[in-house]
């Protein structure tokens, strides 16, 4: 027989590891029995090694959420770049790819149609525990999105991602910005958001990313010889790109 009310406890805590069944049983070879039992039964599935979703009695669904797995898949992760923009609803499209803050490599791996991804970082700042999950804040969102564009989501998505941001706060931003000492991040992020009205950055704001920026001419996408300069930023962008932000001042 299954035991029910350790089932109810992990329905509770929707995902958890080997490491959390050990304090509900009293052990190592306690937890290794419940789980064997609650898998055998179908109240429990593997997500991966060392990582399970409880299961629904009503659908035999899993209850993890893919924000929720991501968030336990190790110590110090949590949900970010395209995928917290997802959790904030501020995506222009839904991607199978679940990005994973963390500073613990792990082999990427699918689950229920969904592929979770590790994005290295050492960083710890601007980080959010929600129930269940935590996903990185929207100022931090913002930042790890435009730092990663080129790997993550891509130009045209970041922008209309960051198009949808509907309140910022320009403070945190700015104490973000210090944190990452990337001065090609400087460049982009004053680039890019002095084109888009909706976050109403002050001219301090961007007067701080010009001192931070250094002298270095520095490239966003495309071949060199179809770049358009930025004096402004000492940037080079594909027309493109150009077209697309000043497009989003006419939305």
């Amino acid at each position: 027989m299954p035991n029910i009310d350790l089932y109810s406890k992990l329905l509770r805590l929707h995902c958890f590891t080997h490491e959390d069944v050990e304090k509900l049983t009293g052990g190592v070879k306690n937890a290794d029995n419940e789980i064997f039992s609650l898998k055998k039964n179908g109240l429990i599935r593997s997500i991966r090694k060392n990582l399970y979703t409880a299961v629904s009695l009503s659908d035999k669904s899993s209850v993890a959420e893919p924000f929720e797995i991501a968030s336990k898949v190790s110590s110090f992760c949590c949900v970010s770049h395209h995928s917290a923009f997802e959790y904030y609803g501020f995506a222009n499209q839904v991607y199978y790819d679940v990005y994973v803050s963390t500073p613990r490599r792990f082999s990427q791996f699918d689950f229920e149609g969904r592929t979770y991804k590790p994005v290295i970082t050492q960083n710890t700042f601007g980080i959010e525990n929600k129930r269940h999950l935590t996903v990185t804040d929207l100022e931090r969102t913002v930042l790890d999105s435009i730092k990663d564009l080129e790997k993550i989501g891509g130009f045209e998505e970041t922008i209309f991602c960051l198009f949808l941001v509907s309140e910022i706060n320009e403070e945190k931003l700015l104490e973000y910005l210090s944190y990452y000492k990337n001065q090609f991040l400087y460049q982009k992020a004053g680039f890019i958001l002095s084109h888009l009205e909706n976050f109403n950055l002050s001219e301090n704001f961007l007067e701080a990313c010009k001192k931070n920026k250094g002298q270095s001419v520095r490239y966003i996408g495309g071949k060199k010889n179809e770049l358009v300069f930025s004096k402004e930023w000492n940037l080079c962008i594909p027309p493109k790109y150009l077209e697309l932000l000043k497009g989003m001042k006419n939305v």
